[in-house]
């Protein structure tokens, strides 16, 4: 389990995750007046829950080591949640009167780069068992 790369990744996508729900994303001026708003996971139950269930979804992927065809599912099904979160994240950012994005907003796409990197190690595993078993 831990010598295949992308567990590697999946672990860093969790790690991601659940840092970017006390990391700002976005950091402005509220229309209420309100300055140096920081706009991170923990500000509504959406982005709550969204980045919860991509955390808890790169950690159970990675104990689905023996069914390569459901961890794959699992990877694509974060990236899609990954990518419903940036666009809450842009909705309720573009509300802002002024501001600017957090460096830590590149959690967000680094996770979707480790989840990418960790369907590529899925398919290079498919790819290494499916020559093995044609060598039998």
């Amino acid at each position: 389990m831990i010598q295949r790369i992308q567990t590697i990744w999946m672990l860093l996508a969790s790690v991601c995750a659940f840092l970017s729900i006390k990391l700002p994303f976005f950091v402005g001026t509220k229309p209420s007046g309100e300055s140096s708003y920081q706009l991170n996971g923990s500000e509504n139950f959406a982005l709550l829950a969204l980045t919860i269930a991509i955390g808890i979804v790169s950690l159970v992927a990675i104990f689905l080591y023996r069914d390569r065809k459901t961890q794959m599912r699992l990877c694509v099904a974060g990236i899609m949640l990954e990518v419903i979160l940036l666009f809450l994240y842009y909705q309720k950012s573009s509300s802002y009167t002024a501001g600017t994005y957090a460096l830590t907003a590149l959690l967000q796409a680094l996770i979707l780069f480790l989840l990418f990197l960790a369907i590529r190690g899925i398919r290079n595993d498919n790819r290494i068992i499916r020559e093995s078993d044609r060598l039998r």
